[in-house]
């Protein structure tokens, strides 16, 4: 909740987005994006209170990679997205026969989000101007995610520290990532962001490498290597495409 209520903040402090100008439609839409950013980042921190971090990461990417494998028009793509699809499970965590089914019943259901965001990221571009439709949307989850939010936070929320921590995941897990992608997905076709995607959890586990002290198995690295050739073949054979207009 204040991952994303505190992205609000920011992202209408600095872009201060318009109501009016907008059809109804137009507003549907960013109100439908609201929903998902909500959905999405809900189920996956339910998934992250179950299951560990690297497992409930690969599990939700089912999301991008069912996006990358439908749009995918040439069997050059397909080729990608089989690399990365090979090379995500090397990356999850041993022990998965341990999981608790819940945890990962909800990672995947945050991955059906994380499709359905790409999707209507997409769209938004092109209808708002800048970031303005993420701007709005994030107004529509951060309303959304209140309830839940303060239900389990309750008064610890109003704790600096936490405010603070908060403010720190909302500026780097939300307001720039999702406002890059929001530019990204105005210049790639979704099959081959879908395919990129395919880094996140290989950035994890290089994270865990440098920053926590994490030994690599060669399975993980082995997975590493095949996420990093998807993504770069993806990128290096993507059809060019000018910015998608604004309608």
């Amino acid at each position: 909740m204040l991952r994303v209520s505190l992205a609000a903040v920011l992202l209408v402090a600095a872009w201060r987005p318009h109501v009016r100008g907008h059809s109804r439609g137009e507003l549907a839409l960013a109100a439908a994006f609201g929903v998902t950013l909500a959905a999405m980042n809900l189920s996956f921190y339910e998934s992250l209170a179950r299951i560990p971090l690297g497992v409930a990461v690969t599990c939700e990417f089912v999301g991008p990679l069912g996006v990358a494998v439908i749009g995918s028009r040439r069997r050059l793509d397909l080729v990608w997205c089989l690399l990365a699809a090979g090379g995500i499970p090397l990356l999850a965590a041993p022990g998965g026969s341990g999981l608790n089914a819940a945890g990962v019943a909800l990672a995947l259901f945050a991955g059906m989000w994380w499709a359905i965001y790409i999707l209507l990221s997409v769209r938004v571009g092109r209808v708002f101007p800048g970031i303005e439709g993420l701007a709005l949307a994030m107004v529509v989850a951060g309303v959304l995610t209140l309830p839940a939010g303060i239900a389990q936070g309750g008064s610890d929320l109003l704790d600096p520290v936490v405010l603070a921590a908060g403010l720190a995941v909302a500026v780097l897990s939300s307001v720039i990532p999702y406002s890059l992608e929001l530019e990204a997905l105005r210049r790639l076709p979704a099959n081959v962001f879908g395919v990129l995607m395919s880094l996140e959890p290989a950035a994890a586990a290089i994270a865990g490498l440098i920053v926590l002290g994490q030994v690599l198995g060669a399975n993980e690295w082995a997975g590493m290597a095949l996420v990093i050739v998807a993504s770069a073949g993806a990128t290096r054979t993507a059809p060019r495409r000018a910015p998608a207009p604004r309608d």
